[in-house]
């Protein structure tokens, strides 16, 4: 994998002031921290952390920052606006050189499956894999080519073989299907028929009570 350079510079100033102020002029606040060393506090151009948020690979990142060594690292989490999705925070976690990390891979599907080519829908459940593994073998992603795929065919997490790398979620977790598509009809009259039935005693049981009141009377 790849490694994409960094910039940035290290914050002193923690108000909410400030980090009001840097966000109107494109600037990103966040956190840099690592195994035996005391957190950093940073701020980025949005220009230079979007694409590596927004991106369906997994990026190592080399981070520059004036006054400190280099630092080897991923990103680790991220706050989002509610109302815009933007970027308003980040973490970096600094990776330690013959250490293993745990994190979160996206999974990536490649090829279009004979199912689908026969009628049927292809459902990817499963959008991101954690795995361990050592730095330099993090993937970018979790290639899955689902190509072979026939109707009612599956891929779980046990049918991938990957070297170097261990997956930490359970085996048997549903990673991509391929279904018919009468199957999703089904269910969405399944749930109408439901619907109705569940109204149909309260019609009844009105109807019921309005003829024994005109008996009373």
């Amino acid at each position: 994998m790849e490694k994409t350079v960094l910039k940035a510079a290290e914050r002193k100033d923690f108000s909410k002031s400030w980090t009001k102020k840097i966000r109107k002029e494109g600037l990103i606040p966040g956190v840099f921290y690592m195994k035996n060393t005391n957190p950093i506090h940073i701020d980025v151009s949005d220009k230079k952390i979007n694409p590596l948020v927004f991106t369906s690979k997994t990026h190592l990142i080399s981070l520059e920052l004036e006054g400190h060594e280099e630092y080897e690292c991923i990103i680790k989490d991220i706050q989002f606006d509610p109302v815009t999705d933007r970027v308003i925070h980040f973490d970096l976690l600094g990776l330690t050189r013959g250490e293993k990390i745990i994190l979160e891979v996206p999974v990536q599907l490649v090829g279009i499956p004979v199912g689908v080519k026969e009628g049927g829908i292809i459902q990817h459940v499963m959008h991101k894999i954690e795995i361990e593994c050592l730095p330099r073998n993090i993937p970018e992603s979790i290639v899955v080519d689902v190509s072979g795929l026939k109707l009612g065919d599956t891929i779980h997490l046990s049918d991938l073989k990957y070297e170097d790398i261990e997956f930490t979620d359970t085996k048997d977790m549903l990673i991509v299907q391929v279904t018919h598509a009468k199957i999703k009809e089904e269910v969405a009259t399944e749930e109408v028929v439901e619907e109705e039935e569940s109204t149909e005693p309260e019609v009844i049981s009105k109807g019921k009570k309005e003829e024994k009141e005109g008996e009373e009377e």
